[in-house]
């Protein structure tokens, strides 16, 4: 998906990025679809409607989507902190190469 959808390098992909930015790259990618999810609800609420559907909820209850859930996975502290170290590490290593 990276290299063929979203054009990344695949030589840039294999060497160069690390898996927190792939993350944040994919995550970007897949929040664009979100207007286009957005419209299709909104057309298939108002067929239901126009069909004469009864008892329709409102239409986040109708359809919702795991965007719009209260619930957040966030990382942990911990995880933060683990995360910050090994970049840290990283970038140490990275100095004493050069």
């Amino acid at each position: 998906m990276l290299v063929g959808e979203i054009g990344i390098p695949r030589r840039e992909f294999l060497y160069e990025l690390k898996l927190w930015e792939i993350i944040l790259i994919t995550r970007g990618y897949f929040r664009r679809y979100h207007p286009g999810w957005e419209q299709a609800r909104l057309v298939a609420y108002h067929s239901a409607h126009c069909m004469g559907g009864k008892n329709i909820p409102t239409i986040t209850q109708w359809l919702s989507f795991q965007w719009e859930k209260s619930e957040i996975n966030m990382p942990s502290d911990d995880e933060v902190n683990e995360i910050r170290e090994a970049i840290k590490r990283e970038e140490k290593a990275k100095e004493e190469k050069e």
